[in-house]
């Protein structure tokens, strides 16, 4: 069974750097996607980065020049660099891959890890 496990996360000042990270952990044959979420209280999720196995990526233009997105393909894992963050990037992160197990790629969440940018 796959599981999303995410990290990191928490209460910081606007302007502030925070870094969350997600890892993948059960039978993996191949992860193709992996991209970071967000949802805000009253608003539907909403895509924040993505980023393919070749390391291109793609943003939000919300968070372009502010946020970088990483993965480790060895260890399957991904990780999202949020910098001069703003009290309207509070919200649920929610890590997610394209994940192949056995035959078929199927899409998984993470559990979700509360980021609140607040003075």
């Amino acid at each position: 069974q796959v599981q999303l496990v995410e990290s990191g996360g928490g209460l910081v000042q606007p302007g502030a750097s925070l870094s969350v990270s997600c890892a993948a952990s059960g039978s993996i044959a191949s992860i193709t996607v992996m991209g970071w979420y967000r949802q805000a209280p009253g608003k539907q999720r909403e895509l924040v980065a993505t980023i393919t196995p070749g390391g291109t990526t793609n943003y939000a233009d919300s968070v372009k020049g502010r946020f970088t997105i990483s993965r480790d393909n060895a260890k399957n894992t991904v990780n999202l660099q949020m910098n001069s963050l703003k009290p309207e990037d509070t919200a649920v992160y929610y890590c997610n891959m394209i994940i192949r197990a056995l035959t078929v790629y199927q899409n998984y969440w993470g559990q979700g890890t509360q980021v609140t940018v607040s003075s």
